[in-house]
């Protein structure tokens, strides 16, 4: 449904940030009935890949739109986040990391790394998630004026 949304809304968007994340897989059936408990020990799932929104936006994206999607890397995240970056078409991507106190989930704070389209960092301080929002806008926002 948001890969559906985002398609519709997209098109008519001058910049577009991804800030939800689906899950990178889900449940190749879905069941629609309760799963009974039986004899067996286990369960298996079959896993398929979700459609990815960003990659997705990032290859439609026209000269004048603007877009900015996240990552959450566990290791090279630097590397990895700019990787991402590029793969996808992006002009920002906003880093997230687990290994900082006070960061991530489960806190009204983060720590987070914007990575522009240039290969640049601007590696915010630990902040409320309310400042770390106004300075991605405000990335995203100079980089839209500079495009007029």
């Amino acid at each position: 449904e948001m890969y559906d949304r985002c398609q519709d809304l997209f098109p008519g968007a001058d910049i577009g940030i991804l800030s939800a994340a689906v899950a990178d897989f889900r449940p190749e059936t879905e069941a629609t009935e309760k799963m009974k408990k039986g004899q067996e020990d286990r369960l298996l799932l079959t896993l398929v890949k979700n459609p990815d929104i960003l990659a997705s936006l990032g290859s439609q994206k026209r000269d004048n739109q603007i877009l900015a999607g996240f990552a959450l890397e566990t290791e090279n995240e630097l590397d990895n986040a700019r990787k991402k970056r590029v793969a996808k078409n992006a002009d920002w991507i906003v880093l997230n990391s687990l290994r900082d106190k006070g960061a991530g989930f489960g806190y009204d704070t983060n720590k987070v790394s914007l990575i522009d389209k240039n290969g640049n960092v601007v590696a915010l301080p630990l902040m409320a998630k309310s400042e770390i929002a106004r300075n991605i806008v405000d990335c995203v926002l100079d980089l839209n004026r500079n495009h007029a």
